[in-house]
């Protein structure tokens, strides 16, 4: 039986990812000491690298796998500061003056991006775009308006667009002037050039294992230890917990097929307001243009049939866009906190030189550059206006009845794996691409068969808190819906914050008793 999403159109792989060389970085060297190392080799990690190198601070770069594969390499790349509807909400939790830092500091990166292209003559096909968030019915047309009038408040060029006016179906949209989109990969392999060029080291195939605090702090590695003054964790979600990210941020994936446009390209980058979403944005290629279509969200997870999400995707796209047949497909993930605002600075009120950048919720283009600023500043001692806006210690309230929710919704995941019914079930039928939990010998087991029909079988429980992994088809994965740590059909670690791999279980080849799952 054929693979469901081997059946899928397009290349399994991310346009940025596809047009881009990978890169072939040395693993760490043992032993090695400098001023601040930083933790994960996606946009934030080289964003951070680069201000501090810059301020003449000697500085290390690790990544567990390859630069710019994990979720920067599987953006949709829009640099704007629309980020949905989320004015109204931040004047209503954080008050008009921090909600507009947060409008002025992703309007700042902007500006900040183009001028770095410009002075490091970056060619990673940055254009300026306007931004729109649309409700593609009436019924959202109260929270577009309520969220035009927010905007302004908070000193943005923010202006109503009809829907007719839309190349999609819409009620009405807000328009934000002077965005933009780019390419992060090019863009981002200049600056690890760069930095290699300015005496920084990258070292890939390095992941941090431990951190014992200092200063000076010891980072263990699976290739020796660093230490360093400053420890920066850029690493997605902070792998070094003491201040309980765990309980304060949640996972959600979504799902992205590039396609050739077959008509006039659409003016705009578009974001709808509805649940799972539907994002649109134009990307220049060799000969035809680009459309990216995105959307289908979830909890990682949870996410049911996953190649049922890509295909929703696809038929959406061709339904209302003038596009041809799917010719890269991906997905990603990002992390959420409560108030929809990210964690920069300081890892915990305790910690001495220790800084984290996480839970940027899907837009993470503009706030890595912000959160690279925030971190540099505070590694030089300097005062920054945006750090009590995204302080990790804060408290708000308004975050609350979500920071509730999350939490009982993980609470339920780690009694689930208790309660896996008893079932017969034969897991050598399983189809290639078929996976689920079963129950053997009182002991929740993953069981999958991958697509070169090979059949795995693994511990279902998530070595980092103890939660019950669920099969993901589209990706092969087993995926945490507690904290979206992601492992492969093997067990082996994909996503953290998960250090360890599922332990590999002995079945019997012809039965087991649990719960079948696809």
């Amino acid at each position: 039986m054929e693979h469901p999403a081997q059946a899928l159109p397009g290349k399994h792989t991310s346009l940025w990812l596809a047009t881009t060389p990978r890169t072939d970085l040395p693993p760490l060297r043992p032993g090695l000491v400098v001023d601040a190392v930083v933790v994960g080799g996606g946009i934030v990690g080289l964003n951070a690298a680069m201000l501090l190198a810059e301020a003449g601070l000697s500085v290390a770069l690790i990544e567990a796998g390859r630069l710019l594969t994990g979720v920067t390499g599987h953006t949709t790349a829009k640099l704007t500061a629309l980020h949905g509807l989320i004015y109204a909400d931040l004047i209503n939790g954080f008050g008009q003056e921090r909600a507009r830092m947060y409008a002025a500091a992703n309007q700042w990166a902007i500006q900040r991006y183009a001028e770095l292209v410009e002075s490091k003559e970056i060619s990673c096909d940055f254009r300026r775009q306007a931004a729109y968030t649309y409700a593609e019915n009436d019924v959202g047309l109260a929270a577009i308006e309520a969220e035009i009038r927010a905007a302004k408040r908070l000193g943005l060029p923010a202006t109503y667009a009809a829907g007719a006016s839309l190349p999609v179906p819409a009620a009405g949209a807000i328009r934000l002037s002077g965005q933009a989109q780019f390419h992060p990969l090019k863009y981002l392999i200049s600056v690890a050039e760069e930095l290699s060029e300015q005496g920084a080291y990258i070292f890939e195939q390095t992941r941090a294992l431990a951190l014992e605090a200092g200063p000076p702090h010891t980072l263990t590695t699976q290739r020796g230890p660093l230490r360093a003054e400053h420890v920066i964790l850029a690493t997605h979600f902070p792998f070094h917990d003491p201040a309980f990210y765990f309980a304060r941020l949640y996972p959600k994936r979504s799902y992205v097929v590039a396609l050739p446009l077959t008509g006039q390209a659409p003016e705009g980058m578009l974001y709808s307001t509805t649940d799972p979403y539907h994002s649109v944005r134009t990307h220049p290629g060799q000969g035809s243009e680009w459309l990216l279509v995105g959307g289908q969200n979830h909890r990682t997870g949870e996410g049911g049939d996953t190649t049922g999400r890509y295909r929703r995707v696809m038929d959406w796209a061709r339904e209302h866009l003038n596009v041809g047949e799917a010719r890269y497909r991906w997905s990603t993930q990002d992390y959420v906190t409560p108030d929809r605002v990210p964690y920069i600075g300081k890892l915990s009120p305790r910690a001495a030189n220790l800084w984290v950048a996480t839970g940027f919720g899907g837009w993470g283009m503009t706030q890595a550059l912000v959160a690279a600023e925030v971190i540099r500043d505070a590694v030089l001692g300097r005062a920054n206006d945006w750090a009590p806006l995204y302080d990790p210690a804060r408290v708000n309230l308004a975050g609350a009845p979500r920071l509730l929710r999350e939490n009982l919704q993980v609470a339920g995941h780690v009694l689930g794996q208790r309660l896996v019914p008893p079932a017969r079930i034969e897991p050598a039928k399983l189809a290639r691409g078929q996976g689920g939990v079963f129950r053997v010998g009182g002991e929740a087991v993953a069981v999958a068969r991958s697509s070169d029909d090979l059949l795995h079988a693994v511990s279902a429980t998530c070595p980092h808190m103890g939660c019950t992994v669920a099969w993901n088809s589209a990706e092969e994965s087993w995926d945490c819906p507690c904290h979206g740590s992601r492992f492969s059909a093997s067990g082996e670690v994909i996503h953290g914050p998960a250090l360890k791999p599922l332990e590999p279980h002995p079945i019997e080849p012809r039965s087991t008793e649990g719960e079948g799952g696809k």
